[in-house]
């Protein structure tokens, strides 16, 4: 389950009788507790509906998200809690109702993103062209409506910068949720020693970056992960990376825990995987930039530390940070059970606590009242 999935699934537990609107639903892709309530979809998903077809291609209809979101309505009420990267947090709102939006980012494809997701090479000239004047359109859009959101809330310091940038407006951070308890750490002599990374396999996450430098540093890498870039980067990978596509659930956190350090070279907006990684006592190699300098303590030598970090998002920074990783064996300086221990901090009971607290702090005095009632309710 993605981490957007999993704050919507803490929502839904929040609040059991509350209706879900979402422009798009699919059955059978979320959890039960989420399914199992009312769903309102958008117009949209009645076009998808008499086309099935184009399911697969939902993300095509970006340019009337908007429009979409303007007919999405919900009926009246006190609070709206909206969980989203892209337009639900533009939702109109009855009269007298509070809007709290939990934002994992502002759309990145549409601002400083946008090459990773459309530059050369990823795109045609035409698609590129044509993309550019709908990222005009939604910019714009996301001005006009940044206000529909009462309070923002947010999952990483980055991304609080990112609204701060983009909406003018503060938010405040609450992590997202971590399963912690589901990884066991590991004695570092049981591992079978080979160098990890996790994730989809798209632009923007810098793959690329993991299996060219592994390649060439001769070193054992599992990728796991499967994307639109597997292809390519099979094509590119020596014999000692290994592709494993996706991995069940049940078999991640022995995957974890056999690796001798996990590989994160994407800037992203926060980041689960890492500390599940770290939850799981193995260290991370991370691209100094965004969620990771949130997620991952660097190590120094005078003791502590998670991982180390990578200043450039290059082939030569990963390959440096792996051999001083190496040299330095600093995988035998950071101890499994202290690794776990960092990881435990951002655990779902963690987030679970911190998200009703900003809930009721968020809220005017009299709904305030109400929401703490309800949540001491809902936990007796």
């Amino acid at each position: 389950m993605r981490g957007g999935e999993k704050v919507l699934e803490t929502l839904c537990g929040f609040f059991p009788q509350a209706p879900l609107h979402t422009l798009f639903h699919f059955e059978g892709t979320v959890s039960s507790l989420i399914a199992d309530r009312p769903i309102h979809t958008s117009p949209l998903q009645r076009v998808l509906d008499v086309h099935p077809g184009l399911a697969q291609k939902y993300r095509h209809f970006l340019p009337f998200y908007p429009w979409a979101v303007a007919r999405t309505v919900p009926e009246p009420c006190d609070l709206i809690v909206s969980t989203s990267h892209c337009v639900m947090r533009g939702l109109p709102k009855p009269a007298g109702a509070f809007h709290i939006s939990y934002m994992h980012t502002p759309m990145r494809y549409i601002y400083d993103r946008f090459d990773d997701y459309f530059g050369p090479g990823r795109t045609s000239w035409v698609t590129r062209q044509l993309i550019k004047q709908v990222a005009v359109y939604l910019r714009s859009w996301e001005q006009k409506t940044q206000d529909r959101a009462d309070v923002y809330l947010c999952n990483s310091e980055y991304v609080r910068k990112r609204i701060q940038k983009i909406y003018r407006r503060d938010a405040t951070v609450v992590y997202p949720p971590v399963e912690t308890t589901r990884f066991i750490p590991k004695a570092r002599r049981e591992r079978e020693g080979y160098y990890l990374y996790m994730g989809a396999l798209v632009p923007y996450k810098r793959a690329d970056l993991a299996v060219t430098a592994f390649s060439e540093l001769g070193l054992p890498l599992v990728v796991a992960g499967t994307g639109p870039e597997e292809e390519k980067l099979k094509a590119m990978a020596k014999d000692n990376v290994v592709f494993r596509g996706r991995v069940p659930d049940e078999e991640l956190p022995d995957l974890y825990a056999n690796a001798k350090a996990f590989i994160f070279p994407g800037e992203e907006d926060f980041g689960i995987t890492p500390l599940e990684a770290q939850a799981s006592g193995t260290p991370v190699i991370a691209l100094g930039r965004g969620g990771a300098l949130e997620t991952v303590k660097p190590y120094e030598e005078s003791g502590g530390g998670t991982g180390i970090f990578f200043e450039e998002d290059t082939v030569t920074g990963l390959k440096e940070s792996v051999q001083r990783f190496e040299e330095q064996q600093l995988e035998q300086k950071m101890s499994p059970e202290a690794l776990a221990e960092w990881a435990a901090t951002f655990d779902t009971s963690v987030f679970e606590r911190r998200l009703q607290e900003a809930i009721v702090s968020s809220c005017p005095a009299p709904l305030a009242g109400k929401a703490l009632e309800f949540f001491n309710h809902t936990v007796e």
